[in-house]
């Protein structure tokens, strides 16, 4: 009870200081190792002005919007992005990721070059092994996204 207590009081705080527009979130799954482990609590933010690459967002799964995922924006709209032997090509640059680590990308998969729509953004999970993303079921639309990664306030055990 008492860690429920002064996590909430946390998240409180947090809040008042990022303008309310923060939520607490549960993260689910390992698509996101080794940055996130399943059990993280983690807040994000709502304020969704000027996304780009890198950011960790959390949204509605396009497939089913009653469930909710929490990937990595790799891809911006506009651009044409690539995946050659399990390396991310923009724009035929290859795009430097140090939160990926090749422990979780042995597969080296092969994906053919793809251009992002306007108001959409191509995102991948960090563990590219293990990870349902835009590889598989295409880009995610901007009004889906509900969140931006803003800090994990609680580390499950690994």
């Amino acid at each position: 009870m008492k860690n429920r207590l002064r996590n909430a009081s946390f998240i409180l705080v947090v809040c008042l200081l990022v303008g309310c527009s923060a939520k607490p979130v549960l993260v689910e799954g390992t698509a996101m190792k080794p940055s996130f482990n399943n059990g993280d609590k983690i807040l994000v933010d709502k304020n969704l002005n000027d996304l780009k690459r890198g950011d960790v967002i959390t949204f509605l799964y396009p497939k089913d919007r009653s469930k909710w995922y929490f990937k990595r924006i790799v891809g911006l709209p506009g651009e044409t992005i690539e995946i050659r032997e399990g390396k991310v090509y923009i724009d035929g640059q290859l795009l430097q990721e140090p939160y990926v680590e090749e422990e979780y990308n042995q597969a080296n998969a092969n994906f053919p070059p793809r251009r992002v729509p306007e108001y959409q953004y191509f995102v991948m999970g960090d563990n590219r092994d293990n990870s349902s993303d835009s590889r598989y079921w295409g880009m995610v639309d901007k009004e889906l996204i509900t969140g931006r990664y803003y800090m994990t306030y609680s580390r499950a055990e690994k």
